[in-house]
């Protein structure tokens, strides 16, 4: 099931805090007993349904969420990719970090990562677009409702070559029936 209590905690906390959507947002949740599988660790499912926690955090603490609301968007996740190094256990005391790490035309990318006790345990890149009605919503709109000073952020190099190994990926893999 999807965490919504956790949800609307973590909207209603991050009124409490502002930022700027350049800023890496944090925030800090325990392990719970219904996050882990039969490892007994944190499922790596939960993960990343966690990890959409981060980003409405950070949505909320930089103002987009009034915004969003306002002209009937929505945020999609359009790829992603996952690093798992090191267990997260039942009541572990968990801090996400999440931050935007570049912003072309079309979307807007975002590095998450989970750690325990200053070590990290995952970390997660993702391509975001805002959506509407007709579609995706160009990043120059949203920044211009935005209204914040918002620019285009080129992806660092890293960034770039998961950009490119992803438009180079193919998709849907073809699958002899």
């Amino acid at each position: 099931m999807y965490p919504f209590f956790r949800l609307i905690k973590t909207i209603v906390l991050s009124r409490k805090e502002k930022l700027t959507y350049l800023s890496q947002d944090s925030m800090t949740f325990r392990c719970r007993p219904w996050d882990i599988d039969i490892f007994m660790e944190m499922n790596n499912g939960r993960m990343i349904t966690l990890f959409d926690l981060g980003r409405f955090s950070l949505i909320s603490k930089c103002g987009l969420l009034p915004v969003l609301l306002k002209n009937k968007w929505a945020v999609v996740v359009a790829g992603s990719s996952i690093m798992y190094r090191k267990r997260i256990r039942m009541f572990d005391k968990v801090t996400m970090y999440t931050r935007v790490v570049g912003i072309d035309k079309k979307w807007v990318y975002l590095e998450q990562s989970m750690w325990v006790k200053g070590k990290p345990c995952c970390s997660m890149t993702i391509r975001t677009a805002v959506t509407c009605k007709s579609g995706l919503v160009a990043t120059e709109e949203v920044i211009e409702a935005f209204g914040n000073g918002a620019e285009i952020l080129p992806p660092e190099e890293w960034l770039s070559n998961w950009i490119e190994n992803e438009e180079g990926r193919c998709w849907p893999p073809h699958v002899e029936q």
